[in-house]
């Protein structure tokens, strides 16, 4: 019974790694045909805000600025930028000290 949990576990396993290599692959050539023909990469407005500890567990904010974020029109992050649809859910930068 139970090598043949593993063997349905390893193969379970192994179907879910090529199908997630398949879904990269295909949003990877989807991708470079759109920057070909020109629109594979958009830019987001992104807000950057300082958070510092005070005493008595206080916090205080710093506005840090605004910047336009290079990003990808993929599912998964290409030419070492994000992917637009998580930057858009994400415009705020948040860092801690």
């Amino acid at each position: 019974m139970g090598a043949w949990l593993l063997h349905k576990l390893a193969w379970t396993l192994g179907i879910g790694a090529v199908v997630a290599m398949m879904l990269y692959m295909g949003d990877w050539a989807v991708w470079r045909i759109r920057v070909a023909r020109g629109g594979g990469m958009g830019q987001v407005q992104r807000t950057e805000v300082q958070v510092a500890s005070l005493k008595g567990n206080k916090l205080e904010y710093y506005y840090g600025g605004q910047w336009m974020a290079a990003c990808s029109k993929s599912i998964f992050p290409q030419a070492g930028e994000g992917a637009c649809w998580w930057i858009e859910r994400h415009r705020e930068v948040i860092q801690r000290y």
